[in-house]
């Protein structure tokens, strides 16, 4: 194996340059950075990373907890994560919360205090108060991505402005008569998500003057299969049908777009149709959508965790609560309402 030593030789400088260049960690000009990172390229030579660990105290691994791994939008925001840190030399240990206290306790009271993580992101989840707790008493950075939570460092996305902004466009375009697939109280969890896009969406009715009706919604379970039969429902009742659907995810408006399509209704002309997400399918299916850019909420997240593991100041932690961003993305499922 190539020894640091030889790396050294190799860039002319020092064993010590060698390790802060390779680690991050103090500084280094440019020139000696990128005279270390090609010999060590050159050479094959890769940090060790328990040689790496017993130096600094770090183990350059970043726990992450996720509820589910199974949903595009959490593997999204997991992929972003991933691609930041592993950029900066950082591996990921997941762990994945489910509802079941057991699992959960044994995560909070047994795997994270091991000392095998530097720092813990936490994805779309709505921490107990002794959870909370857990993670204070490891004193490691934590960054939580939704929220809020008081006692950590979390970065949020206004749920309800979102919806808001996604009924206002139905609502510009001249509908009035406007559903809403959300969730059944089963999925409504961790930050009550559906519920905060519900009220959005009955918000910006009311502004508008436009009475909520309740057999305009019908609950689903954030999936393109549970869209498909929720939008089937909404279309199928007897009676006035909806001019426009607003889906509070993109995965379910997909779902209504294609049962719109088996029931001979035309996207845009009879139905405009719009969801929230940002979802890669969303191109291909012309879908409108309120982007709220799952992969950068990922890097984002990683880059805040490395921001306060590499703060000089000890004594003055990282504490930067943000509001992630959001954006109206028009394509081709919405259109103006013909008089």
């Amino acid at each position: 194996m190539v020894s640091i030593d030889e790396v050294a030789r190799a860039a002319g400088v020092s064993t010590a340059t060698v390790s802060r260049a390779l680690s991050g960690r103090g500084h280094v000009s440019a020139g000696a950075k990128a005279k270390v990172e090609e010999a060590a390229k050159s050479l094959g030579y890769v940090v060790s990373a328990s040689a790496s660990s017993l130096a600094s105290g770090r183990t350059r691994n970043i726990g992450v907890l996720v509820p589910f791994l199974d949903r595009w939008f959490f593997s999204t925001v997991l992929s972003g994560i991933a691609s930041a840190l592993m950029r900066r030399g950082y591996d990921i240990t997941l762990y994945s919360l489910t509802a079941d206290r057991g699992e959960r306790h044994d995560v909070f009271d047994t795997f994270l205090r091991r000392q095998r993580v530097d720092g813990v992101i936490a994805i779309s989840l709505e921490l107990g108060q002794e959870e909370t707790e857990r993670l204070v008493e490891l004193d490691l950075p934590v960054i939580a991505i939704g929220g809020p939570n008081p006692l950590l460092t979390t970065l949020t996305v206004d749920d309800v402005a979102v919806a808001r902004l996604a009924t206002e466009h139905l609502l510009a375009l001249g509908h009035r008569r406007i559903a809403h697939i959300g969730a059944s109280p089963e999925f409504d969890i961790d930050f009550h998500i559906p519920t905060q896009r519900r009220q959005g969406f009955e918000q910006a009715l009311a502004d508008a003057g436009i009475e909520v009706s309740p057999s305009l919604f019908e609950p689903a379970d954030f999936t393109i299969e549970g869209g498909f039969r929720a939008a089937k429902q909404l279309l199928g009742k007897p009676g006035s049908r909806p001019t426009a659907i607003f889906a509070a995810s993109d995965e379910m408006a997909i779902g209504a777009l294609l049962a719109a399509r088996e029931l001979g209704y035309r996207v845009p002309e009879d139905l405009s149709v719009i969801g929230i997400d940002g979802h890669e399918l969303g191109e291909f299916f012309r879908l409108t959508t309120v982007d709220q850019f799952p992969l950068g909420q990922g890097e984002r997240a990683a880059d805040a965790i490395l921001e306060a593991l590499e703060s000089t100041d000890a004594e003055t932690p990282v504490h930067r609560p943000g509001e992630l961003p959001f954006e109206l993305i028009v394509r081709g499922s919405t259109a103006r309402l013909p008089q």
